[in-house]
């Protein structure tokens, strides 16, 4: 919980040119604010942005009411210019109705930080949500995705809230954050959240995308070459900070995959630039991967021969290393068992006996060393001869 400090005032300019970032503020309308704190509000938000300039080269912001049904007050380039996004909050109107706070969080996910609704790629995304801290509907799901898509939350609460769910909405580290303060009082954070603000929106930073279950890539501006330094990248599990890897990487580099994680697991990331000409401070982003999916769920059999027939199955998510595809004729222990690389969904098994039938097989190997099986029954054709020739084997014991 950050302890406020009084703010210096003042009304020094920011410029755009160097801060650069679509600033979304997620405004409690509901029945459960007084329209004196919801006025008191709507001058703090003025006051935050009232340096900054606006446009589609500097900063960009909107407004989402929290109702019974979330609602955009005005989108990203509606406003481009400052006279004109303090006239649009000055004659904002409360709603009133529900607290319905994790829907307002999944519209904005959903709608709201897209080229629709005037948000810019590649451009930092901040996300204040202003509460008396009460919400009638979950919010750790829907804020979590956020974060997950790169958003950096502060939280700035007027009531009393509840501590550990709101430092766990907010991003990390709470302190740097999380607000507490009176609705009398908003004006003594200003400044603070302001170069907070600042700070995130700072043009460019480290960031992550194409995240899946057991990757993501990280790309950050050019701040060395090959002749003045390089980076040394940090990441390890939030939980686990002793799992930590080290990676250095040549000063020429924009970016870096990493892959072999664990799912659904939130890694911090350190970009350290080692310059042999000035000190660059580092930069760090959190990133959580997705949960695992599971393979096989489905497996298919086509192509149908009669010495043959061509094995498929989804999904092929990219935590999963190999496939093994084992089959042999009913009702025989025979078995024959086929190894095929995790990127691919099908194989055909060839060298069958006719007109019979087989049961077949396919387990997922996980590069964690789980395994996942799916069995399916299979038939090939009638030959020329009727001919039911088995092939030899026995049955290897598979791990379930």
């Amino acid at each position: 919980m950050l302890l406020c400090r009084q703010g210096k005032g003042g009304a020094e300019r920011v410029s755009g040119r160097a801060w650069k970032g679509d600033l979304l503020f997620l405004l409690d309308s509901s029945g459960s604010v007084s329209s004196y704190e919801f006025s008191r509000v709507k001058e703090f938000i003025r006051g935050l942005l009232r340096p900054f300039t606006f446009g589609p080269s500097d900063v960009q912001t909107s407004i989402i009411h929290i109702s019974t049904v979330p609602t955009i007050e005005f989108p990203f380039d509606r406003y481009l210019s400052s006279g004109a996004v303090q006239q649009a909050i000055r004659d904002m109107q409360q709603l009133m109705g529900d607290t319905n706070t994790g829907k307002a969080l999944s519209f904005a996910k959903e709608k709201f930080f897209t080229d629709e609704a005037g948000a810019r790629v590649e451009v930092p995304k901040v996300l204040v949500w202003v509460t008396d801290g009460f919400s009638t509907d979950d919010i750790s799901q829907p804020m979590q995705l956020l974060k997950d898509m790169g958003v950096t939350v502060f939280i700035i609460s007027t009531g009393r809230g509840n501590y550990l769910e709101l430092s766990a909405a907010a991003s990390q580290p709470p302190e740097k954050h999380l607000y507490f303060v009176d609705v009398d009082d908003l004006s003594i954070i200003t400044k603070e959240l302001r170069d907070a603000i600042i700070g995130t929106i700072h043009w460019p930073r480290l960031r992550a995308m194409e995240i899946t279950s057991s990757s993501f890539r990280l790309t950050w501006p050019r701040l060395l070459s090959s002749d003045t330094g390089y980076y040394v990248l940090e990441y390890a599990p939030a939980d686990n900070p002793r799992r930590k890897l080290v990676k250095q990487v040549s000063g020429d580099d924009t970016g870096l995959f990493l892959s072999d994680l664990l799912p659904d697991t939130t890694y911090e990331v350190v970009l350290v630039p080692e310059s042999n000409e000035h000190y660059i401070p580092p930069q760090t982003t959190r990133v959580t991967t997705l949960e695992e999916e599971i393979s096989p769920t489905r497996v298919l059999i086509s192509e149908s021969k009669p010495h043959s027939f061509r094995v498929s199955w989804a999904p092929t998510p990219d935590s999963v290393r190999s496939y093994q595809v084992l089959y042999g004729p009913l009702p025989s222990n025979s078995a024959k068992l086929l190894e095929v690389d995790g990127a691919h969904n099908s194989t055909v098994v060839e060298n069958l006996a006719s007109n019979t039938t087989y049961l077949v097989t396919v387990a997922a190997i996980y590069k964690s060393g789980k395994e996942k099986a799916l069995s399916a029954k299979a038939c090939t054709q009638e030959g020329e001869n009727g001919g039911h020739e088995l092939p030899s084997g026995t049955w290897p014991k598979f791990p379930r």
